[in-house]
């Protein structure tokens, strides 16, 4: 029923019946409601007259009297003359008196207006809303017939209450006149308009008609119903004395124009006039007419990605505080918004009953988000609509991660109709863990205290884009599907990454699998029995499907115990997971290094065994800017020689021999790491002239020199400690550096290396030991070989208790044995990846050939040291039928060479590989 009393009405078969060409015959019984002087006699009160209330103290002021040309005198002299004989008007002897004048409509006649700015601004406002466009989106869900009614001579429908005529007065050269009925321009003429419109549609109101002021979308999933549909429609226009401009209505049609958008059953896109009006715009030439355009542009905001970013140049021009001027960023914002416009999607209307997907952003100037779906036809996701935020200059302070929360709860906010006590989850896809972060942490700011309640009010998973480098120049910019014709509908995420409901096809070919082979009697009533050929597929549903994510064992089961069973379930999970390779590339196990401590054997005597290496980066002292550290492994003494550059092989010989070997012999073996001066030929050659054998560090694994490595943290501790005011100056404080390592006991061996070097302590004070007769060499001797027995026993039991401490944060190595497959860790290899944080944590898989330490070399890293740690590996184990895993990162182009390499891989604890 109507909340409007119905009107009585002549017969129409009394009525002029109006053009009815357009008009199907369906609606020809309703000829009255196309009537053209039904439309413009006067109607009758009621109570949805428009009353005038003015604010307490004031009266309406008198407006100017307008010229007219004699075209637009004629057209008045019309208008007047039509009007009184309707009774719409009459003349006035009204205090009031607003301005009159013509403006051309697009068919070239005249419009008349009257200039009521004077009395709007004195008047008690109508607040009942107008609707939202955005609100129609989706009503229309599943519609694919459209019927547009625009009502004729709308305003003049409705009367002024009486009383209140007096103040529609208006001035004209032919007299003053007032309305009876409702003129256009009182500021409350639409809200009085929409009011008397939603009462008289009420019961249909958003179930199949969208209605805003005078214009009407009727919208049906077929035509038969569509029929009833209008025919419902213009019946109660009818009762209630609102007529139809048949000239102006579109029926039964598949795409209709209304409000300056194209309505169809593939969704919502710009009018093309429209969109022609922003292309042939010219540029603004003042801040005016720049305002002009973008309040055009911005009633199509919805449609154009990232709106609020493109425009900021632009709209940073309409500020009053700075000066107009067009730049090259303007022009550019101003050539790119007219380019988003020819490029604009189509919209699709939103299906509540479906899952939603939210894409955010956040830039340094602003956030954008774009709300999409999974279209029924084509299986593609397609926007639904476009949002974007200008940052106030407050929220340009916030960090990343605040910014990126800000334009989820934007999107959120102005999405909420459809988004909050959505049926289905939605998605949101962001770069952040933040959502994460702020529903968990315990202390937040006022500020993400509100965001938390406001997230709380939603139910929504989050799909994690990981990466802290994310340099895109578009931040909401995607792969939209392909499409046949122009007006097709385009996809907003590349199909990888889409992430949406799981549709349960393994659960159908489970379903399908079980009509070969019977569920047994042990099967929960409430789950499906998984046959054996269908059990890998439901593994891999669980375990690597997009929404499944690579869980752990826990996780996989916590999936597949919701709907499936068989009798080796936990076995089959926990061995599948073990071996998949994507896990085993990815992930970071959690138990300890593999490889027990395999200390190096301790010497007999002082300076046999040496350990070298150089401590660089240091600041130019005195024209020193390295040291090559020195290390006696058994007594611990060192030596620290200040060098101008890095040596080359041949010139670290030269100094060792005057540094080193002219006070304490040569040695029988010479420890390093694998730099370039011990890795050459020359080197090698050296040494083994010298009688000494090289023991150079595995790769990546530099407690093989631990030594040298620990004599540099405690020269370096030092050295700081010495200048620390003037870095410039630790040249000078370098010998005096080196006489207090070497006069400091040994945690390993209880005595200074002086003692176990030299036999003796020098002391540190004149006084501190009484003079005393010279002893006899024999006596020297045997106390030296008494104080290095002393030495080499407390360096047994330091190695002992480094041994089992170092233990116990390791795990025993793995038995390898040739031809094995294994994983190589790629913690420190240079790869060439886009992100470290995602580059594979293994690559691999390779083979062992042979087992010497333990230690492993894959078979195309070229310039890298062939040798690895037993810690730096693990083993592949064997699955069910797989698929061949990605094929690992390619070295950076400094590690690879051209020529012929000899690789090294596997012996048990190292690995030796050769091609």
């Amino acid at each position: 029923m109507s909340a409007i009393p119905p009107v009585s009405s002549v017969s129409s078969s009394q009525e002029e019946p109006g053009d009815l060409t357009g008009v199907p015959e369906e609606y020809h019984d309703l000829r009255t409601v196309f009537s053209r002087s039904r439309a413009t006699s006067l109607p009758p009160h009621r109570s949805y007259d428009c009353s005038i209330d003015l604010l307490p103290g004031t009266t309406p002021p008198r407006g100017r009297l307008y010229s007219l040309s004699a075209p637009e005198r004629k057209a008045l002299e019309d208008y007047l003359s039509v009007a009184l004989a309707a009774g719409t008007i009459v003349p006035s002897s009204s205090p009031a008196g607003a301005g009159f004048f013509f403006v051309k409509k697009k068919d070239g006649s005249l419009r008349p207006c009257i200039d009521y700015r004077g009395l709007n601004d004195i008047t008690v406002k109508n607040r009942y809303p107008l609707p939202l466009m955005s609100s129609a989106f989706e009503i229309l869900q599943g519609a694919r017939f459209f019927t547009k009614l625009d009502l004729r001579n709308a305003y003049h429908l409705v009367r002024i209450r009486e009383g209140d005529e007096w103040k529609t007065a208006f001035n004209t050269p032919l007299g003053h006149f007032e309305y009876r009925v409702l003129p256009f321009g009182l500021a409350n003429a639409p809200a009085v308009f929409q009011a008397l419109v939603n009462d008289v549609l009420r019961d249909m109101l958003n179930i199949f008609v969208f209605v805003y002021l005078d214009d009407i979308l009727i919208f049906s999933p077929s035509l038969q119903i569509h029929v009833q549909h209008v025919r419902r429609v213009l019946q109660r226009l009818l009762e209630n004395c609102l007529f139809v401009k048949a000239e102006k209505c579109s029926f039964h049609a598949s795409s209709v124009t209304f409000l300056g958008s194209v309505i169809s059953a593939e969704g919502i896109k710009m009018d093309p006039a429209k969109v022609q009006a922003v292309i042939d715009w010219p540029v603004p030439k003042s801040r005016v007419e720049l305002q002009r355009f973008l309040g055009f542009a911005n009633f199509y905001r919805r449609f154009i990605r990232n709106f609020g970013q493109v425009a900021a140049p632009l709209t940073a021009l309409t500020s009053v505080k700075t000066c107009f001027k067009w730049s090259v960023s303007a022009q550019g914002a101003f050539d790119l918004l007219k380019n988003r416009f020819t490029s604009a999607p189509i919209l699709v209307t939103p299906d509540v009953s479906r899952q939603f997907v939210v894409e955010v952003d956040a830039s340094e100037v602003g956030v954008g988000a774009i709300l999409s779906q999974r279209s029924l036809s084509d299986d593609k996701v397609h926007p639904c609509a476009y949002f974007s935020h200008r940052l106030s200059p407050s929220e340009r302070n916030y960090d990343v991660g605040n910014r990126e929360l800000l334009a989820i709860r934007l999107a959120l906010g102005e999405w909420r109709q459809w988004l909050e006590g959505a049926t289905v989850p939605f998605v949101v896809w962001t770069d952040h863990r933040n959502l994460e972060y702020i529903r968990s942490a315990k202390r937040l700011n006022a500020r993400q205290a509100r965001w938390a309640l406001f997230f709380a009010r939603f139910e929504f998973v989050i799909s994690y884009r990981p990466g802290s480098k994310n340099t895109k120049p578009d931040a909401l910019s995607r792969l939209f599907s392909s499409s046949v014709a122009s007006t097709d509908p385009e996809g907003i995420l590349p199909e990888g990454r889409v992430v949406g409901l799981t549709v349960w096809g393994i659960e159908r070919q489970v379903k399908q699998a079980l009509t070969q082979t019977p569920s047994p009697r042990a099967c929960p009533r409430n789950l499906l029995f998984v046959p054996v050929p269908t059990r890998l597929a439901v593994l891999q549903w669980a375990h690597s499907a997009k929404l499944a994510g690579h869980p752990g064992v826990r996780g996989t089961l916590a999936s597949i115990r919701q709907r499936f069973w068989w009798p080796t379930r936990e076995h089959d999970t926990r061995r599948f997971v073990a071996a998949c390779s994507v896990c085993a590339q990815t992930k970071s196990g959690n138990s300890p290094p593999a490889g027990r401590l395999r200390p190096l054997p301790i010497p007999s005597r002082p300076w046999s065994h040496i350990a070298l290496d150089f401590v660089t980066g240091l600041p130019s002292s005195a024209g020193k800017t390295v040291i090559l550290t020195v290390v006696d492994r058994f007594s611990k003494a060192a030596h620290f020689i200040p060098l101008a550059k890095l040596p080359s092989a041949k010139e670290t010989a030269q100094i060792i021999i005057e540094n080193v070997f002219r006070i304490h012999g040569l040695p029988s073996d010479v420890v390093s790491d694998r730099g370039p001066q011990f890795t050459s030929q020359f080197w090698r050659e050296f040494c083994r002239l010298i009688g000494a054998s090289v023991s150079l560090s595995s790769g990546f694994h530099p407690q093989s020199n631990g030594q040298a490595e620990r004599a540099n943290q405690t020269i370096g501790g030092i050295l700081r400690s010495l200048s620390f005011r003037n870095p410039a100056s630790w040249s000078e404080q370098l010998p005096w550096a080196e006489y207090a390592h070497n006069s400091l006991p040994s945690s390993a061996t209880g005595l200074s290396p002086f003692q176990s070097s030299l036999g003796y302590q020098p002391p540190l004070f004149s006084s501190q030991f009484a003079e005393s007769s010279v002893p006899s060499a024999q006596a020297f001797v045997q106390r030296c070989e008494r104080t290095w027995k002393r030495v080499r026993s407390a360096l047994c039991r330091y190695r002992a208790q480094t041994v089992r401490a170092a233990n116990k944060r390791r795990t025993k190595s793995p038995r390898y044995c040739r031809g094995q497959r294994v994983w190589l860790s790629t913690q420190n290899l240079p790869l060439k990846t886009a992100s470290r944080k995602l580059t594979p944590r293994f690559i691999g898989p390779f083979r062992i050939s042979q087992i010497i330490n333990p230690v492993l070399l894959p078979r195309y890293l070229r310039r890298v040291h062939p040798v690895f740690h037993v810690s730096c590996v693990k083993p592949v184990l064997r699955a069910p039928a797989r698929l061949p895993p990605p094929p690992p990162p390619s070295l950076s182009r400094a590690h690879l060479s051209t020529g012929s390499v000899r690789f090294w891989t596997c012996v048990l604890g190292a690995v030796v590989i050769s091609t």
